[in-house]
């Protein structure tokens, strides 16, 4: 009998995958590599104790008030897509970063990167569609900038926004008040932006037309933070990597565990169905409004009651808890009681959904 040749376990890839000469699309994508980008090239660059909180938006104290700041890009293709287009994306996007510091949105710059040969009609859609956006949150876009690049070295439009906003008094929100016993809660189904993005790109059809969830988030975290107050200790839009890379971000800097309920957590038959075909797991899918919210237990009926009495809040559940074990680790509870590690993916599954 042959014996087997002994496993040599001191090979190893030449180029470490965290390594690169050149930057990837997976860079973008909101996954490990982002996250690297992000603490081996910017964190180290532009050292200093507000950028460290890696908060959704920067907390400032300004005299007696304090400010949210927010910048975003975004890329989204195509430009059009079921339910929104790129200027009530960025609009949208941009407010949802601050509403996730528990601030009211105050003003907005626009930024536009236009490519020569775009047809005017969409650029006034898309303008149209941007003002009308931030006309329904109750804001202006009150300054701008606007460059073109030559045919063939843009993608029709880019848009980079910016945001101010305004934290009331006693609203104290950051990743890192997770804390062992809190609960977990979200306020609709998942991955419903990045599906409609990826059915129009690949030409897939439904019975039912599916929308982007794409969709201002300030109102509905107002409510929240007026019911429930200091007990919202954390909010977080899972966009780019989904649902998954946002509570693994949570969990690693809070130094805690997540657990979820994977029958709890709510997913739509088109969307369970469109990922099935393409072979996609709804966890790492991106979402654009939806809120994840973590509460101190004894607040949680109340916080998912507000929820699903808001018009963005109907499907609103609670989906797990954070727990002490495994520090820094999302876990999940499957329907047939397995567990099984949700890690954050390297890249992402539908790059430039934003």
């Amino acid at each position: 009998m042959n014996q087997e040749s002994p496993v040599d376990f001191s090979l190893q890839c030449p180029i470490p995958i965290s390594d690169y000469p050149t930057v990837l699309l997976a860079h973008g994508g909101g996954g490990r590599l982002t996250q690297m980008l992000i603490e081996r090239m910017f964190l180290p660059a532009f050292h200093n104790p507000t950028l460290e909180s890696l908060h959704d938006g920067a907390v400032l104290e300004v005299g007696d008030a304090r400010l949210a700041f927010s910048t975003d890009s975004f890329v989204v293709s195509p430009l059009f897509f079921p339910g929104g287009d790129i200027g009530s994306l960025a609009v949208h996007g941009t407010v949802n970063d601050l509403a996730m510091c528990g601030a009211r949105p105050l003003a907005l710059s626009a930024g536009f990167i236009l490519e020569e040969g775009l047809p005017m009609e969409d650029l006034w859609r898309v303008v149209q569609s941007m003002q009308e956006a931030a006309q329904t949150v109750g804001m202006s876009v009150v300054t701008g900038d606007t460059k073109v690049v030559d045919r063939g070295k843009g993608d029709g439009i880019f848009i980079n926004t910016t945001c101010l906003g305004l934290i009331p008094a006693g609203v104290h929100v950051s990743p890192r008040r997770a804390r062992p016993g809190d609960v977990v809660l979200i306020n609709g189904a998942i991955a419903v932006h990045g599906i409609a993005i990826m059915s129009v790109r690949e030409g897939l059809e439904f019975e039912t037309s599916l929308q982007s969830d794409s969709a201002p988030l300030h109102d509905l975290v107002a409510r929240l933070l007026d019911v429930a107050g200091e007990g919202v200790h954390v909010l977080r839009d899972p966009t780019r990597g989904g649902l998954a890379s946002a509570l693994n971000e949570i969990a690693a800097q809070a130094g805690v565990g997540i657990r979820l309920e994977e029958a709890r957590i709510p997913i739509g038959e088109e969307v369970r169905g469109a990922c099935e075909i393409l072979g996609l797991d709804p966890l790492y899918v991106a979402n654009e409004g939806k809120c994840l919210v973590i509460v101190a237990r004894e607040m949680a009926e109340t916080v998912l009651a507000a929820m699903q009495d808001h018009p963005l809040g109907g499907e609103a559940a609670i989906i797990g808890e954070v727990v002490a074990e495994h520090p820094g680790k999302v876990f999940l509870r499957s329907r047939i009681g397995g567990v099984r590690v949700v890690d954050m993916l390297s890249g992402e599954q539908l790059p430039r959904i934003c």
